[in-house]
């Protein structure tokens, strides 16, 4: 199929400048302190809502808008849906799986009539990521440690939970289809399929970007793959983005973006937590500190892309804004013909 408009015009901007998307919902959604009645609003459910942050786009738009309009203010180019949650797996905990449709639908709408506000505004173009967190189910791993091989869900009954989640954002507007924060690799691989399916469905292609998180110092994601086996395992999708999210703060996740960097024929988008949270799990790191070390990672040429994850904030934006003005993207890596697989490490054969 051939390549969106939005895709398109992405590589375009993203061929002039480094591009900034946005950061974290959640500790925004935390400022406000909203209690149950705020979450539940008028739906009749039988679970507490508070914390059902993915909910707030029904009953609380507002706050979601203004977030997103932040993100906007301080420079983001790409805002991210407030869907991380937004499927039937982790919808079940709050009893509220019926309103998966309509939450990422209202997710995407709230996003796509922001960014297109301000699109018209500047000429700048904005773009519309729609977010599908990894759920909170694994495929590689078995969460009975007496009973290794057994797995709660199947792959096709993931991929399906993906699906129904990924036309919804469609259907709101978004314009690319984030998977993020992949820890495991085969979850990722069925929300993939997943996004191929749904594109055959519309008979469009829907753009990818994918962004694993790792989870120690070695540079591996839970079901262990690392970042160069994670990255030809997935190749073939041949994602708008790749990159990684969450983990670390910017300093300690540098060198792991390096490599990718090197590795990989496709823009990279890299946004890390702001910084490793303190003993009561909040988030320290100042957004100058922040915008330091993002600042190392443009002048190296590494990115292409940067925000913020956990604790990160629209100031935490703005001074990553003001840290990659004026340098060129990362170029993209140039690979000699060979054939690339993977088990948890890579194993290259040259052609």
């Amino acid at each position: 199929m051939e390549e969106s408009a939005a895709a398109k015009r992405l590589r375009e901007e993203a061929s002039k400048r480094v591009l900034l998307t946005d950061g974290a919902f959640g500790t925004m959604i935390q400022r406000y302190n909203l209690n149950e009645a705020a979450y539940r609003g008028h739906y009749s459910l039988n679970h507490e809502q508070k914390g059902n942050n993915d909910l707030l786009v029904l009953t609380r738009p507002d706050v979601i808008d203004a977030i997103t309009r932040a993100y906007l203010d301080a420079g983001s180019d790409i805002v991210s849906t407030n869907s991380f949650n937004a499927n039937k797996i982790s919808q079940s905990d709050y009893q509220a799986e019926a309103l998966v449709t309509e939450m990422n639908q209202q997710a995407a709408a709230i996003a796509r009539k922001a960014a297109d506000e301000y699109q018209a505004r500047d000429g700048r173009p904005r773009f519309v990521a729609g977010a599908v967190g990894p759920t909170n189910k694994t495929l590689s791993l078995s969460p009975d440690v007496n009973d290794p091989g057994y797995r709660a869900i199947t792959f096709d009954e993931l991929r399906e939970v993906y699906a129904h989640q990924i036309a919804g954002l469609i259907a709101g507007g978004a314009d690319f289809i984030l998977i993020e924060t992949i820890f495991d690799t085969l979850n990722a691989k069925a929300a993939v399929m997943a996004v191929m399916q749904e594109s055959q469905r519309l008979e469009k292609e829907i753009p990818m970007m994918i962004s694993m998180t790792i989870t120690d110092m070695s540079g591996r994601n839970l079901s262990g793959h690392s970042i160069e086996a994670f990255w030809y395992s997935i190749r073939h999708a041949k994602p708008l983005t790749i990159g990684l999210n969450c983990s670390f703060g910017a300093d300690k996740l540098r060198p792991h973006v390096k490599t990718l960097s090197a590795l990989a024929d496709t823009l990279l988008m890299a946004y890390p937590n702001a910084g490793l949270p303190n003993d009561l799990g909040q988030y320290d790191e100042m957004p100058e500190t922040t915008g330091a070390l993002i600042h190392e990672w443009a002048e190296s040429g590494l990115v292409n892309i940067v925000g913020g994850c956990c604790g990160s904030t629209p100031d935490h934006i703005a001074a990553m804004a003001r840290a990659v003005k004026g340098y060129p993207p990362r170029k993209l890596a140039l690979l000699r013909p060979a054939m690339r697989l993977s088990g948890l490490d890579p194993m290259i054969i040259p052609a």
